[in-house]
C-alpha cells in the first residue's frame, strides 16, 4: 500500500504529539501524586505531634493523679489510726500559748515556732509511734466558710512547720472547726483571741 509523504509526516506528529502529551500526563500525575504525599506527610507529622503532646499530657496528669492518691492515702491511713487512736495529750495553740494568730491570719509568731520547735524536739526524743490531730480554730468575726477555711490554714500552717522539723506528715492530719468550738466569749476581744488557736492532739 502507498502512503505519501505528507501522510507519513502527519502520522509521525500525530505520535510524537501522543507520546509528549503521555510524558505530560504523567508528568502532571507524578506532581500531584508528590503533592498528596507531602500534604499527608505533614498532616501525620502534625497529627503525631498532637498526639505525642498529649500523651505527655496524660502521662503528667497521671503522675499527678498518682501523688494525689498516694497523698489522700497516707491521710486517710492517718485519719483511721486518729480514730482508733488512744489520747496521750494535746497541746493549744493561742495567744496565751505563745502562738498569736491575728484576726483572719495564718501566720505564726516567731514565739509559736519556738513552742512548734520544742514539741517536734520532744516528739523525737520520745520515739514513739504517736499521731497528731491538728485542729484550727476561729473567733466569731467572718463569714461561716471563710473561717472553716482560716481554720483550715492555721492548722496546715502548724502542720507544715512540724514537717519542717522532722514530724513525719504521715503522722499527722489537719482539720478545721472555724467558729464552732469557742473557748471563751466573742463578744470581748480577750475572747476572740483566745478562740483564735490550734490545738494539736497527740495520740498513739
Amino acid at each position: 500500500m502507498f502512503v505519501s509523504k505528507s501522510a507519513s509526516i502527519a502520522v509521525g506528529a500525530m505520535a510524537i504529539a501522543l507520546g509528549l502529551s503521555g510524558c505530560a500526563t504523567q508528568k502532571y500525575v507524578d506532581q500531584q501524586v508528590a503533592g498528596l504525599e507531602s500534604r499527608q506527610g505533614a498532616a501525620l507529622n502534625e497529627q503525631g505531634t498532637k498526639i505525642g503532646g498529649r500523651i505527655d499530657g496524660l502521662e503528667t496528669r497521671l503522675n499527678q493523679v498518682d501523688q494525689t492518691a498516694r497523698d489522700a492515702l497516707a491521710r486517710a491511713i492517718a485519719a483511721g489510726k486518729l480514730a482508733e487512736g488512744k489520747f496521750l495529750y494535746s497541746v493549744v495553740m493561742t495567744t496565751d500559748g505563745s502562738v498569736t494568730f491575728a484576726s483572719g491570719k495564718a501566720i505564726i509568731s516567731d514565739d509559736g515556732q519556738a513552742k512548734l520547735s520544742a514539741l517536734a524536739t520532744q516528739l523525737k526524743t520520745d520515739n514513739q509511734n504517736v499521731y497528731l490531730e491538728i485542729q484550727g480554730h476561729t473567733d466569731s468575726k467572718g463569714s461561716t466558710k471563710a473561717n472553716e477555711r482560716v481554720g483550715m490554714e492555721r492548722a496546715n500552717a502548724v502542720r507544715t512547720y512540724l514537717a519542717k522539723q522532722g514530724v513525719p506528715l504521715s503522722r499527722m492530719t489537719s482539720t478545721s472547726y472555724g467558729e464552732d468550738a469557742p473557748v471563751a466569749d466573742n463578744a470581748t476581744r480577750a475572747g476572740r483571741a483566745a478562740n483564735r488557736r490550734v490545738v494539736i492532739v497527740v495520740l498513739k
